[in-house]
């Protein structure tokens, strides 16, 4: 079934999708959860830790939402504060010593605005994310399973390999946003989605996602079984390419250098 750009928005934040924990109780055993930045304090709102995929020890970080009301609030319905993204950090160096893979589930609205995560650090944390990531010689592949909203969702998606289901979308910010911002009207939000290609569709084309997992006809939460079984072939191609790859942190920064330039290239443009 087609949709539109805007319905494909509606689904990716529908409540019944599958998330983060999900994919992990699906795909993964022997999981075993590691809380706390070792700074400040615990962020539910990043689940992380190690587990093994088809016997294969890996590192597993992913954005949690809530099932209901109660656990959003929790989780803070997916947005992480900087103790998450430090949590994450403390992962993939981890992973980086003992040489595991890392998986990240990408499913967030963005990165928490409040006061209180800004007077913590939170630009700098998501920076220092990008940076961990940009040396990391272990392979990272990322999964874009529901909404993948601003820097807070590139802060965990700086793999070697991105994935991203058929209804999920991935931008610099929201729709609405978008539409306030440019239009300053936010009601022209669906008309917003398909100026800003965030489909996976869009993103398939623009280069910024390798590999789009189809989803049942109505949606990830219609079979959330068959969805699962989806994503681990994925995964499991995935891992098959980038244990070939001789550098891979030299991949990621070729990968990453080159978004955009057959945009430039179109316009008579040149990357600097």
């Amino acid at each position: 079934m087609e949709y539109t750009a805007a319905e494909r928005v509606a689904l990716a934040r529908r409540p019944g999708r599958p998330g983060t924990a999900d994919y992990i109780h699906a795909l993964f055993t022997d999981f075993f959860e590691q809380k706390g930045d070792r700074l400040c304090r615990e962020d539910a709102s990043i689940l992380g830790g190690i587990a093994l995929f088809h016997g294969r020890p890996v590192t597993v970080i992913g954005h949690r939402k809530g099932k209901n009301l109660e656990e959003n609030m929790k989780c803070n319905f997916g947005m992480p504060s900087p103790e998450g993204y430090r949590k994450a950090q403390r992962l993939m160096r981890a992973a980086e010593k003992f040489q595991r893979p890392i998986i990240t589930f990408v499913d967030t609205p963005g990165a928490y605005p409040g006061l209180e995560a800004e007077e913590r650090g939170q630009g700098e944390a998501i920076a220092r994310c990008l940076a961990v990531m940009s040396e990391l010689t272990v392979p990272l592949i990322a999964v874009i399973t529901g909404e993948g909203g601003s820097g807070g969702a590139l802060a965990i998606a700086m793999g070697n390999q991105v994935l991203m289901l058929e209804n999920a979308v991935y931008s610099v910010l929201s729709p609405e946003g978008f539409a306030s911002i440019l239009w300053k009207d936010s009601s022209r939000s669906a008309e917003a989605c398909e100026v800003m290609k965030l489909t996976a569709q869009d993103l398939k084309e623009l280069g910024v996602v390798d590999e789009i997992i189809k989803e049942p006809e109505q949606g990830a939460h219609e079979d959330p079984q068959a969805m699962f079984a989806a994503v681990d072939e994925a995964l499991r191609r995935a891992l098959h390419v980038t244990d070939r790859l001789p550098s891979a942190a030299a991949h990621r920064y070729r990968k990453f250098r080159k978004m955009g330039a057959a945009f430039l290239q179109t316009s008579g443009k040149e990357l600097p």
